[in-house]
């Protein structure tokens, strides 16, 4: 059987065999039809075993994750924020007579309570004041007392016309002035031991001393700074929320915070204070909760990472935000039906810590690839780790 060679070229869109079948002879035809069928066949077969072994070798691609139910959990809305911690209450001790400061009995950083004894002042002259003013009083008295004395017997004398009526009206000014000595001594010896009073200097508050102005032997007078108390129990919790948060801020709402210094601890508070004027720079709002602080583990100063819940537990599905994959401006998981991925478009409200909430797309209980999910693509078969 013979095969004749085509040395013409072929024209755009023509089968490029149509000049090769011209040159085979018709008696011939069959038989090269086959050869041809034969070499397209032994072409084929490799290339389409290849095929076959890529798509089986896909088909049984395995890929490792580990996956957690998605739970329907009870949870509180709320606003994140940082603040700082402060002391309940300050206050700066100051004289409030003159003196040498004979005594300070506490030093920076000691604890105080309230009533008790920080410092005296020399009191030996605000004692003979004392001293004086009760002397003066005696005296007041018995001036009264005689003037009333007299007073009676003169009385019976007017009434009995023994006495003018002159004589009658000098024993009542008498008695009035001395009524009125014994008030003014009265009022003298009152201020004289209240004097005295103040060369004791007591605690207004439980707290701890934050600086000593003064030591022992200087001179004070009337005002002159003595101690700085800070009260830090309970303390005050210092933050600030964001212009679009401020309509859910309310007195009375409870806050969670957490401090580096004890990082495994979670304390707590009541919102009490909400400024009234926004901070015109940075558009944020300041509050302030009160914290109890018994222990007194908490220092003012200290950062603190804040949760202000601003309404009552809802039911929400929450799932990890690392599970979400994010195409296209269209968030995604995958879930495990069987040995396979399957991939579920979802919608996502706002976040709980670690947690994000699903709004639409997953009802709670599926079965949620948490790890590995980057590697996914529906229909791929997996391996979900114990």
């Amino acid at each position: 059987m013979g095969v004749g060679i085509v040395e013409e070229g072929f024209m755009a869109g023509q089968c490029p065999f149509s000049g090769f079948m011209r040159g085979v002879k018709s008696s011939d035809f069959q038989g090269t039809a086959a050869l041809i069928l034969l070499a397209l066949a032994l072409i084929a077969a490799p290339l389409t075993g290849c095929f076959k072994k890529e798509e089986k070798a896909a088909a049984e691609k395995v890929v490792n994750v580990k996956a957690a139910v998605v739970e329907r959990k009870s949870l509180k809305p709320f606003v994140e924020s940082v603040g700082s911690l402060k002391p309940n209450e300050e206050v700066v001790v100051s004289s409030e007579v003159d003196g040498i400061l004979t005594q300070l009995k506490v030093d920076e950083g000691s604890a105080v309570s309230r009533g008790m004894l920080l410092a005296q002042i020399n009191e030996t002259d605000y004692r003979l004041e004392v001293g004086r003013a009760e002397a003066a009083l005696r005296q007041a008295a018995a001036t009264l007392e005689n003037a009333k004395v007299e007073y009676g017997r003169k009385e019976t004398l007017y009434q009995e016309a023994l006495v003018t009526r002159q004589q009658f009206d000098d024993i009542v000014a008498r008695r009035a002035l001395a009524e009125g000595d014994v008030d003014r001594a009265r009022s003298a010896l009152e201020l004289a031991r209240v004097r005295l009073s103040k060369t004791r200097i007591h605690s207004p508050l439980t707290g701890a001393v934050r600086e000593k102005k003064v030591t022992a032997g200087d001179y004070v007078r009337n005002g002159t700074p003595l101690l700085h108390l800070t009260q830090n129990h309970p303390v005050k919790l210092s933050f600030t929320v964001t212009e679009k948060d401020v309509a859910r801020l309310k007195i009375g709402q409870e806050c969670a915070f957490r401090v580096d210094s004890y990082p495994d601890r979670e304390f707590k508070g009541r919102l009490t204070v909400i400024y009234p004027n926004l901070e015109e720079r940075t558009r944020t709002l300041q509050a302030e909760a009160v914290v109890p602080n018994p222990d007194l583990f908490l220092k003012p100063g200290l950062f603190a990472r804040v949760t202000l819940f601003t309404g009552p537990a809802e039911d929400k599905v929450v799932v990890p935000v690392t599970a979400l994959l994010y195409e296209n401006n269209k968030v995604k998981v995958f879930i495990v039906e069987g040995d396979k991925a399957r991939q579920l478009f979802v919608q996502v409200g706002g976040k709980y810590g670690e947690m994000i909430e699903v709004v639409e797309g997953l009802k709670g209980g599926e079965n949620l690839v948490v790890v590995g999910q980057n590697n996914l693509a529906e229909g791929v078969k997996l391996h979900v780790a114990r």
